[in-house]
């Protein structure tokens, strides 16, 4: 297996707390043939597996594709599985009860992988490309929607703005919890749930490209916080605030630490900020990463494209969603 040298770089002392006596990044596995690890990362820690998504796959008659990996972490080397799915061009993913799932589907983690729909509309108005998904304490599901589908020409003309939405799969309701973004895309909740941060990619159009102009208009590669308010028994997000800049490439996955630390996925790798919005230090990756989860005990699974790495912090570290 590979590593890196000094892919840490510490911008605040505070890093290194997080980063523990000795810091690891190792590969995991690799497939040249096409971009396996792009999205999702579900760590499912009963049976030390991963789950993750590939960037889209074009074939010769221009037919888009999307690939789910199931990666056997207790493997040595770590065997990486393709497995069936009929979730179309599938992207986020989320531990949710026993199952995950990817976009607003529900995906079992065990064979032979059944899909169900979930939510595919606000109120008949069907959404553009669900992106990234994050689930609450109380059961509801927050999720983001930008137009890449549109861009990247699998979705038709979007009928509804680029928003974060919220669904409660118990009554069924849906609403638009925020909106003006250019394209809302990772999504997670602190800790105590009291914040809900949202990157913007819209610096980055479908084709891949970049537009420099976006910088004129400040819409260049953003992180936003919300505070998570109560009204008539009902949730707002409120206090919308810039959290972060990312200045290599754009902040994609977003997740926090049970310490309140942000990670996001960025053009150098994985940047982390501390909860006041302060840039601790960057775990560096060649080619970035656009997500990646919490394992066990500081574990970090980075998502490389062609590349999935393992990254070792503290054993302090635990990652907000599953708590281990």
């Amino acid at each position: 297996m590979a590593t890196l040298q000094n892919p840490f770089q510490v911008h605040d002392s505070r890093f290194h707390s997080i980063l523990g006596p000795s810091p690891t990044l190792q590969l995991l596995a690799e497939n040249k043939s096409y971009p396996f690890a792009h999205e999702a990362g579900v760590f499912i820690a009963s049976s030390n597996h991963l789950f993750i998504t590939s960037s889209r796959i074009i074939d010769s008659q221009g037919e888009q594709s999307v690939r789910i990996t199931r990666a056997h972490l207790n493997e040595s080397p770590v065997k990486c599985e393709e497995i069936p799915t009929s979730i179309p061009l599938a992207n986020g993913g989320v531990n949710y009860g026993d199952d995950g799932p990817s976009g607003l589907y529900l995906m079992s983690t065990t064979p032979p992988y059944t899909t169900r729909l979930l939510k595919a509309d606000f109120y008949s108005r069907p959404f553009s490309s669900v992106n990234d998904v994050v689930v609450h304490s109380d059961g509801s599901i927050w999720f983001t929607d930008p137009t890449y589908g549109f861009e990247q020409g699998y979705r038709p003309t979007p009928s509804l703005p680029s928003q974060v939405y919220k669904w409660d799969p118990v009554n069924g309701s849906t609403r638009a919890m925020a909106d003006g973004f250019g394209k809302p895309n990772g999504i997670c909740f602190s800790p105590d749930e009291k914040t809900v941060y949202v990157t913007d990619t819209h610096w980055l159009h479908g084709d891949g490209s970049t537009d420099d102009q976006k910088m004129l208009t400040g819409l260049m590669p953003f992180s936003y916080a919300f505070d998570v308010s109560t009204y008539h028994g009902e949730s707002f997000l409120t206090n919308r605030r810039l959290f972060a800049m990312a200045d290599k490439g754009i902040p994609d996955g977003i997740k926090c630490d049970l310490d309140g630390n942000v990670y996001s996925g960025c053009g150098d790798g994985i940047n982390v900020w501390s909860p006041g919005g302060v840039l601790l230090g960057r775990i560096l990756i060649d080619g970035g990463v656009a997500n990646f989860c919490f394992g066990r005990g500081g574990e970090i699974f980075a998502l490389n494209e062609h590349r999935l790495w393992r990254v070792q912090l503290g054993g302090d570290v635990k990652g907000a969603l599953l708590g281990i």
